[in-house]
């Protein structure tokens, strides 16, 4: 895959398709590689870029303090970089966090924006649940590990785990197989999500905006609408009603049309 020089980094994405530029922005702990089940049928209308953060993948892992804002300036930078002037920006999670911060702080540089299991303010719930999969990723000296076995019970309903084991026992083999995220960028990483706060600037969000939850999610559950719908304008919210924090793994056929859709009708 590509490498590209960006705010004093080398970053690391995957390209597919042709059309306007999508950004995907990874969630915490994933790579480049976590929207496989999506980039197949966007790659169909967009140019798919999907994104290593710092810290992550095949990208540099440099020591330092990360935060959302930060991955934010990254993609930025990464855009300037690759001669995208402006693109349709997705993410989930903390890709969310992070499309947020690039959406207000460069405005010009999106042409909508798809925030799902988004969150605009950590609250204390959130807070201590990600402190917890930081004792567990110390415990365990495995990230991989410690996101099977503490963060997919937050992703995923008991139904789906009930009802198809055998798929979950598929999406860790994927994890297992990925570039091994290092204990200390997972902990930067997770510290950005702690002290994410871009509340304040989402009023200068005025781009086309898809803001989607997961009806089970606990994570970022649907009580986060209200900061992000209050101040976001132009915005479209959807429920996956039999879905936690990933919809995207979930309920893949009705994640991407429905999303596919808002991303088509915001193209030129």
């Amino acid at each position: 895959m590509p490498k590209v020089k960006a705010n004093q980094i080398t970053i690391n994405y995957d390209q597919q398709g042709t059309g306007e530029p999508l950004i995907l922005i990874p969630y915490l702990a994933a790579d480049c590689a976590c929207y496989a089940f999506q980039v197949a049928e966007y790659a169909k209308h967009f140019t798919c870029l999907s994104i290593d953060l710092r810290g992550t993948g095949e990208s540099d892992k440099p020591e330092g303090v990360y935060s959302s804002e930060l991955f934010a300036d990254d993609i930025a930078a990464f855009m300037q970089a690759v001669g995208i002037p402006n693109a349709h920006i997705s993410g989930l999670s903390l890709g969310a966090a992070t499309a947020m911060w690039l959406a207000a702080k460069y405005p010009n540089k999106v042409k909508s924006l798809s925030l799902q299991s988004g969150w605009a303010k950590t609250d204390p719930f959130l807070k201590i649940v990600v402190e917890g999969w930081q004792v567990t990723a110390k415990a365990l000296a495995s990230v991989p590990e410690m996101i099977i076995l503490s963060i997919f019970p937050w992703c995923f309903t008991p139904e789906l785990y009930a009802a198809k084991p055998e798929y979950i026992q598929s999406l860790a083999e994927f994890v297992r197989g990925r570039p091994v995220q290092p204990l200390a960028t997972f902990l930067q990483e997770s510290n950005a999500v702690i002290a994410h706060d871009v509340a304040g600037q989402l009023g200068r969000i005025t781009v086309p905006t898809q803001i989607t939850f997961g009806r089970h999610d606990a994570v970022t559950s649907t009580r986060f609408a209200d900061q992000m719908t209050v101040a976001i304008r132009g915005y479209e919210l959807l429920i996956f009603e039999e879905c936690a924090h990933t919809p995207i793994y979930e309920k893949v056929e009705e994640f991407n049309q429905k999303t596919l859709a808002f991303l088509k009708r915001h193209a030129v």
